[in-house]
């Protein structure tokens, strides 16, 4: 049996003040049972072995907790010495020990029930140096499955197992952006990688949140993410509920990742009674509490108008990335990547993207009114037997794009593919552009996973592709 060593002589302990009186009592023979915390220890006589109620914090860089109990099968007499004590591994709650060295110092006070003056105080020192443990012993005790205790973070509990001293943030997700978050979390960015926290997703009976953040210890003094998708404004009330818990954990710095800003098509109004909710979206956003580190920091891509930047107030720090970066990197890749062409549905597209395509040929659509019709019309390029690559920020039914598709093909495109940052696709739209929907004639269709359902609907479909958001994003996150 693997054993615990404890040095602490228990014979004459010294008393501990209270009301300002010093106090001494020895411990009796046949005291049972040992309470040993960062308060003081608790001795108490019982039929069973002696049980040991840990609440313990290691060296003050770790500036950890681990709390819990076991036994040990010997019993401590007047005058003996705790040496070697074997445990038991009947543990009443998982203990964990947080020390890199495996050894924790404790501060002791001992207590004899039924006794006026009943408290004595002692010290003892419990080392873990080096012992070997399995899942029967201590390492059931230290809470973790290994057959080796090699007492490091990753062996601990859940609610000790973050490592306060990586830098590299603790990254909580929505549901429906765990696969996106699994992917971040195997992003190797200059050695380090991110820790990801977990959350319990529940509803009351009524149907609304019951919700629980996990880690809510772990995360004091770290820096916190969370990834988020507004896909559905269903979702949008729970995970604001996060969004607004998370900063006031005590973290370093609150970091809320949104790939896809839903309401950025509403940015402005065109006639009286219109309601812009990109505005009331960014106010919402703006209000989420600081962190220890200052306001919120928010990343988004290819928001649909940069000038929607200027709806979000001074408590939040808005951050907006691109998509297009994953886009060249892959135009790179093609077999005919010297004959591509850059084409826009409209002017709109070309102002907000022409800037990342410096030094290779554009094709610029427009859009005119007939009648009640919106008709695609070429305004400048020449798409004539080239790969012609149309790029927006965004699809919805994807109209405009089979509008283009059809006009560049007639102009004679010997390819014609398209990439959006944002495959929101409402009602399985995207069904249109497969095989059996028609194909709408699009050689490659490249999204990222900005939209999860739209991105697990698609993976794998021809012609969609998916180019993901996970590098970018862990490589913001580092700090």
């Amino acid at each position: 049996m693997s054993a615990m060593s404890m040095s602490a002589t228990l014979g004459d302990v010294v008393g501990v003040r209270r009301g300002g009186v010093r106090q001494r009592d020895a411990m009796s023979r046949g005291a049972r049972s040992i309470r040993a915390s960062r308060a003081p220890m608790v001795a108490r006589k019982g039929r069973a072995g002696v049980q040991i109620w840990a609440a313990i914090e290691s060296r003050p860089e770790h500036k950890k907790q681990a709390s819990g109990s076991f036994d040990l099968d010997d019993v401590a007499a007047p005058g003996s010495t705790f040496s070697e004590m074997a445990a038991t591994g009947k543990s009443a709650a998982a203990v964990s020990v947080i020390a890199q060295q495996a050894e924790l110092d404790v501060s002791a006070a001992f207590e004899e029930p039924g006794s006026p003056l009943s408290t004595g105080t002692g010290t003892a020192k419990m080392g873990l140096r080096g012992i070997k443990a399995n899942r029967t012993n201590i390492g059931a005790l230290l809470g973790c499955d290994r057959e080796q205790c090699d007492v490091s973070t990753a062996a601990l509990p859940r609610l000790q197992r973050l490592d306060k001293g990586n830098k590299y943030p603790v990254l909580f997700y929505a549901p429906e952006m765990e696969a996106l978050a699994q992917q971040i979390a195997g992003e190797d960015v200059c050695g380090s990688s991110v820790e990801l926290g977990s959350i319990d997703w529940r509803t009351f009976p009524d149907g609304f949140p019951n919700l629980f953040v996990n880690d809510a210890y772990g995360v004091r003094d770290r820096h916190v993410a969370f990834l988020a998708s507004f896909h559905s404004p269903e979702v949008i009330f729970e995970q604001l509920s996060v969004i607004y818990s998370l900063p006031k954990m005590f973290v370093a710095s609150f970091t809320l990742i949104l790939p896809f800003f839903p309401t950025g098509t509403s940015e402005r109004v065109e006639r009286e009674g219109e309601v812009a909710t990109a505005v009331t979206l960014a106010r919402i956003l703006s209000n989420v509490p600081p962190s220890r580190g200052g306001p919120c920091s928010t990343l988004i891509f290819d928001i649909h108008a940069l000038q929607e930047r200027f709806y979000f107030g001074d408590n939040i720090l808005p951050c907006f990335e691109s998509g297009i970066p994953l886009l060249l990197n892959r135009l790179t890749q093609c077999e005919d990547a010297d004959n591509i062409v850059i084409a826009y549905p409209d002017e709109g597209a070309w102002k907000r993207f022409h800037g990342f395509f410096k030094g290779m040929e554009e094709v610029v659509c427009t859009k005119v009114r007939q009648g009640d019709k919106r008709l695609v019309k070429l305004k400048e390029g020449e798409p004539a037997g080239r790969h012609v690559i149309i790029v927006d920020d965004l699809v919805q039914s994807g109209g405009t794009l089979i509008e283009c598709q059809k006009l560049l093909s007639r102009l004679g495109a010997v390819k014609v593919s398209a990439y959006v940052t944002h495959g929101v696709f409402p009602g399985n739209s995207w069904k249109k552009f497969c095989a059996g929907g028609g194909g709408q004639g699009f050689y490659k269709f490249f999204l990222t996973d900005s939209c999860p359902g739209t991105a697990e609907a698609v993976r794998g479909t021809e012609p969609f592709e998916i180019l993901s958001l996970a590098r970018p994003i862990a490589e913001t996150l580092h700090v």
